[in-house]
């Protein structure tokens, strides 16, 4: 059989019963746009996750508690075990080589009344030194921030994030010298952080920075810390910076054994590392769960293969009669199975575009369609094509041509 007769044979066929081929392939449609639509979806959150993990700072060692609490947990009664003291960031900042800045934190969420504003937040209050700007990347919109001066004498002064700023003055406002109240303390504003965007996932826009000790004597009551965020002086020196910090955590601690220690370090790509395992791991079940209806859709084709080779048994049998060989008659139905698969699989690739661009735009979802999901989607509904059209056409080819001639 000529492959130009071939695809003729093949495009007639789909097109005699146009609604039964679109109803067929609607299930390839479906299937391929929702795997597109959930590995873009997994893809999108690993790059703004990886983005939001970098975006927190260069070279970034993070120390935390055995036990994290933050002290607004403590202010109500339900507070744990803290390991990490205001002690532990100094002895970091004296004994350790191969770093630039360390910045000790205590972060809670609270309350905030904009005093004379009439409107307030819910949001995160991180206790902190004048270091932690160099430590996070950031930089000043508006004022400074937070002095030496302001740590030893536990000034009640406060920096705002560009977010909660627009949320209690106003988007663009200048409120320096304004008041607002943290658990009914007062706090006077002075300064603004430069808009760093990122996602809700701790975005440094949506936090107010207070002087750390004054975090611990009017709202924790207590000297623990939540963490220490330590830079490196670079990437290169990250593990031997780690290193000594454990090694200098176990000896204050008066811990001998590593595996008993009440703290834990953590470099950034230690986090990426795992961000990125979870991530993967979650764009898999998504991609699982959508590639079932391709398997529906490949039964629904196998279904309609079985009905076609049925009504056109005396086709066959008059094909066979005047000489087509059975390779001929499993070519043909096999390729409109195939076929309807390939217009089904680049209709859903088409679908799961718009879709990923469409929750990219109006669902604020981060996506990413990749060319490999892309290929994937395609390949495997071609493989499904070939899969589930195989049996209904082995059948054609096996019909008896006298026995398909006076078959009724």
């Amino acid at each position: 059989m000529l492959i130009e007769d071939l695809f003729e044979e093949t495009f007639f066929s789909i097109t005699t019963n146009k609604v039964r081929s679109g109803l067929t392939m609607l299930g390839i449609v479906i299937g391929v746009g929702s795997v597109i639509a959930m590995i873009s979806i997994g893809e999108g959150a690993t790059g703004s996750i990886e983005s939001n993990i970098q975006s927190m700072g260069s070279n970034l060692i993070t120390v935390s508690p055995g036990f994290q609490r933050s002290f607004s947990q403590v202010s109500s009664g339900r507070g744990g075990a803290q390991t990490l003291t205001l002690e532990d960031s100094e002895a970091i900042s004296q004994e350790v080589y191969y770093i630039n800045s360390v910045s000790p934190e205590l972060s809670g969420r609270y309350q905030i009344v904009a005093k004379g504003q009439g409107t307030n937040t819910n949001t995160q209050v991180i206790g902190t030194n004048s270091y932690y700007l160099d430590v996070r990347n950031l930089g000043l919109e508006q004022g400074s921030f937070i002095s030496d001066q302001n740590i030893d004498s536990n000034s009640k002064v406060a920096v705002l994030g560009s977010t909660v700023r627009d949320d209690l003055f106003g988007e663009g406002s200048s409120p320096i010298g304004e008041t607002i109240r943290i658990n009914g303390i007062n706090f006077k504003i002075i300064g603004i952080l430069q808009a760093k965007g990122g996602t809700s996932m701790g975005s440094q826009d949506e936090n107010i920075y207070i002087p750390i000790t004054t975090a611990q004597r009017f709202l924790s009551g207590a000297d623990y810390i939540s963490s220490i965020s330590v830079q490196a002086e670079s990437s290169e020196a990250m593990d031997e910076v780690k290193s000594q910090i454990t090694n200098l955590l176990l000896y204050r601690h008066n811990i001998s054994d590593a595996a008993s220690a009440d703290f834990s370090v953590s470099s950034q790509e230690d986090i990426l590392e795992s961000a990125s395992s979870i991530t993967q791991t979650m764009t898999l079940l998504l991609a699982a769960i959508a590639g079932i209806s391709l398997i529906v859709g490949g039964i629904g084709i196998m279904n309609m293969m079985m009905t076609t080779v049925t009504e056109r048994t005396k086709e066959i049998g008059l094909r066979k009669a005047i000489g087509a060989k059975s390779s001929d008659i499993t070519l043909q139905f096999l390729s409109e199975s195939v076929m309807l698969t390939f217009l089904g699989g680049a209709m859903g690739i088409l679908l799961g575009s718009a879709l990923s661009w469409g929750m990219l735009v109006f669902g604020d979802l981060s996506t990413k369609v990749s060319l490999t999901a892309i290929i994937l989607a395609f390949c495997v509904s071609a493989g499904i094509g070939i899969l589930f059209g195989y049996w209904p056409a082995k059948k054609a080819s096996k019909l008896n041509p006298i026995e398909a001639l006076r078959y009724e």
